[in-house]
């Protein structure tokens, strides 16, 4: 039996199901098959503080993860060891050294748990710095084009859906129009599949921008019915026609363009951060698990620089080099849109 040994860390924003894909690759690469796993503290970092943050990973490290949020190895946006800070406002790069450490740990490769901007740093690592990577996807958004899902993203429809239902009461009770934000600066899954399954009355996304007018004339007939209140959803990257994104938030700038064309109170929910936190749902424990076994199999089949990922709910694996491309954008012709329009949803725009 091959014994190896390998590095692995949690790169970007936390993700319920970091947790579980860490506990898969070491009870099955360490308790499974006999190697050898350390963890780098804070993405990338650990392997540049002086001294090194390694920690190893074994199976009683490891207990209790499944169902546990966030990462036990923590995690940081500002690790690029090709532009590292260099606490005088500038960058500096330090790959170079980051590549020296990995070799002087005696470490064959990394597993590599991250978004796109993670991925691109472990692939332009493995390209001029000649070290293994193989690369674990990880985006709530669920806009990454080469996996069908990824994990998180169902933990956070979930928070998201509840949050409609609660906000639902508070609508109904008040005559008001709430408005809940949720993450998805490019791409509108989130709001998507949360506003479906929540029962939403109104969608906003940023594939598609909208006409308030649209909204308005959506909230004035369900007045006409009888439904004094409304709810909406607003994925953050959302912007009307003619406009752009916000910096001062999509859902409080439709807010204040509704209120100009209707007579009823508005209030906005911003989720933030509150999405990413918790434990992962029981699909994202699944998926997190299969990637974390994949990533074993890759290695021990020497399969170095490819990216997980999910195709068709089949586990199997992509090159690495050219897998973080743009963001995958919900197609305004997608079913789900349909479906939503079939009962009654309004986004801002035609969509037949």
């Amino acid at each position: 039996m091959t014994t190896h040994r390998i590095g692995m860390l949690t790169g970007g924003g936390d993700a319920p199901g970091l947790n579980a894909v860490i506990r898969a690759v070491v009870k099955y690469g360490v308790g499974q098959k006999g190697w050898e796993a350390v963890g780098s503290e804070h993405s990338f970092n650990g392997f540049l503080d002086a001294p090194r943050r390694l920690i190893p990973l074994t199976l009683d490290t490891c207990r209790g993860l499944l169902h546990r949020g966030g990462t036990v190895l923590g995690t940081t946006n500002r690790g690029d060891p090709f532009a590292f800070p260099d606490g005088a406002g500038g960058t500096v790069d330090r790959s170079a050294e980051l590549a020296a450490a990995v070799r002087a740990e005696g470490l064959e490769g990394l597993v590599v748990i991250g978004g796109d901007g993670t991925q691109r740093i472990a692939a332009r690592l493995m390209h001029d710095h000649g070290i293994p990577v193989i690369g674990v996807p990880k985006t709530i958004d669920n806009d990454l084009g080469a996996s069908d899902y990824t994990f998180g993203f169902w933990s956070t429809v979930d928070v998201a859906t509840d949050a409609l239902d609660r906000l639902h009461t508070t609508a109904e009770s008040h005559d008001r129009v709430m408005l809940l934000e949720v993450m998805g600066r490019d791409a509108g899954w989130i709001a998507l599949y949360a506003g479906l399954a929540g029962g939403a009355d109104c969608i906003a996304i940023p594939e598609l921008p909208y006409d308030v007018g649209r909204f308005v004339d959506k909230i004035r007939q369900r007045k006409q019915r009888g439904r004094e209140f409304t709810v909406v959803v607003v994925a953050e990257g959302a912007f009307p026609e003619g406009g752009a994104p916000t910096k001062h938030g999509a859902a409080r700038q439709l807010a204040d363009l509704l209120e100009s064309g209707i007579d009823l109170e508005t209030r906005v929910t911003v989720l933030g951060h509150i999405q990413r936190g918790g434990s992962p749902v029981p699909f994202d424990r699944v998926l997190a698990t299969r990637f974390g076994v994949k990533a074993v199999e890759l290695i021990e089949e020497g399969r170095w620089g490819e990216l997980v990922c999910l195709d068709r709910n089949e586990v199997t694996s992509v090159p690495l080099l050219g897998a973080a491309g743009p963001p995958r954008l919900v197609d305004p012709r997608h079913p789900l849109i349909r479906t939503a329009a079939a009962v009654g949803i309004e986004f801002g725009a035609s969509v037949r």
